[in-house]
């Protein structure tokens, strides 16, 4: 008869597990514990104070009338109840993600219930959805070009500078020729070039990819303000006038209550959120992705069975530059209509965080996406409420929720092995 037996590395680990657990669920419990006492208890939702959401396309119509008090509370008790289960209860790990997702919903909606508690124009929910969503694109494009570069081993910290040189190139471009599309395919181009000075440094001079995409950020940087400066700033109507892409209505999906907006956007919108399950697929169900995979992982053993390892690094950095590029487009031409120095404003490196909190997964960055856009859409629906936060805090929310979450979570993903690793044949 044979026994298991346990090594003391397995121990060692497991006991860091369980602490990790445990430390995790009390941290997320003394969270709702704070917002019983701030949502709940507070004088914004007592004394009978009822809070309004708003379901239809116009304000005052639709509207959901709920007690501000009893509905904090509850969420904040049902917050609380989610940290002690991740903390105590034996579940598995897929049962401690969704979790942690009841979790982070009755905590924002907690927030919700209390920041538009007592206001006559209740919350605009189909505002809330559509300002999350235009949010989330450049975050979408963004992780989704990082996905590409650090699946294939290469580390793409550059995102920020590839949005600055193809928001810049679109808008100059688009408005010197006064064609949105001519515009698309030069800020496409843009951040493909500014992804293959990456890839040729990184690959051919084997220097830290870290370090090297910082200096390319700082490059993009220097270059479009210099040229903003010259040309931009000293004749807008020229050269930073450009034509915004027309809005492609969806009959019939456009009419749903709440989220019909969201089906009334240019072709960038829809781009974004088709890209996910595209690149999905790609990463997954085809051969091509099973040898990007390879090769993020194992360069060596994939260049054993013939596979160019440094040929599909090249070819992924510059589908990742396109993407990032197209994230660019939509900064001037697909949203604001000009382009401004260092507009993107950290957007890229928000990205890079959805990528690592969504585990190097396409359908796991996207919805980090969508909570960091969340976030930065904060500012444009909470200030007509009349909160006590502060402006500036509002500005600054979507930083600091960036650093808590890559702070809580991401310590717990592990990117692909290869990631950040020259690979230098024979």
């Amino acid at each position: 008869m044979t026994t298991a037996t346990v090594t003391p590395h397995a121990e060692i680990a497991q006991t860091a597990k369980d602490r990790t657990k445990l430390t995790s669920g009390l941290a997320q419990a003394a969270v709702g514990i704070f917002a019983i006492w701030a949502f709940g208890l507070g004088p914004r939702t007592g004394s009978g104070v009822r809070t309004l959401f708003g379901f239809g396309q116009n304000p005052g119509t639709y509207q959901l009338s709920l007690p501000a008090q009893g509905f904090a509370l509850g969420l904040s008790a049902l917050a609380i109840g989610c940290g002690l289960v991740t903390a105590f209860a034996p579940v598995t790990k897929k049962a401690r993600r969704w979790i942690a997702g009841v979790y982070f919903v009755a905590m924002v909606l907690a927030f919700l219930v209390w920041a538009a508690a007592g206001q006559s124009s209740g919350l605009p929910v189909p505002n809330i959805v559509l300002q999350t969503a235009l949010a989330t694109v450049p975050l979408v494009l963004g992780s989704m070009s990082a996905l590409l570069a650090e699946r294939s081993g290469v580390v793409n910290i550059a995102v920020e500078g590839q949005f600055l040189a193809g928001a810049f190139t679109a808008a100059l471009t688009a408005s010197m020729t006064g064609n949105v599309w001519v515009g698309l395919v030069a800020g496409m181009a843009a951040g493909a070039a500014m992804s293959m000075l990456l890839a040729f440094f990184a690959n051919r001079y084997l220097i830290e990819q870290v370090v090297l995409g910082v200096v390319v950020n700082v490059l993009a940087s220097g270059l479009t303000g210099f040229f903003y400066d010259r040309l931009m700033a000293t004749n807008q109507a020229e050269y930073n006038n450009p034509p915004l892409f027309q809005t492609w209505r969806i009959p019939g999906l456009a009419s749903i209550p709440v989220i019909g907006q969201l089906f009334d956007q240019n072709i960038v919108f829809y781009a974004a959120f088709l890209i996910v399950p595209l690149l999905w697929y790609m990463l997954y169900q085809t051969r091509w992705g099973l040898r990007t995979r390879a090769v993020g992982e194992h360069p060596l053993a994939a260049d054993t069975v013939g596979i160019k390892v440094l040929g599909l690094r090249y070819r992924n950095l510059f589908y990742s530059g396109l993407l990032s590029g197209l994230g660019g487009v939509w900064f001037t031409i697909g949203n604001t209509g000009q382009f401004g120095k260092d507009m993107s404003v950290g957007k890229g490196y928000i990205a890079i965080a959805a990528l690592i909190v969504g585990r190097w997964s396409p359908i796991g960055a996207f919805a980090a996406s969508l909570m960091f856009g969340f976030a930065i859409s904060l500012q444009y629906f909470l200030s007509p409420l009349g909160t006590p936060i502060p402006s500036a805090f509002l500005q600054m929310a979507p930083y600091a929720i960036t650093i808590f979450v890559v702070a809580a979570i991401g310590k717990k993903a592990r990117p692909p092995a290869a990631s950040n690793k020259a690979f230098k044949k024979g």
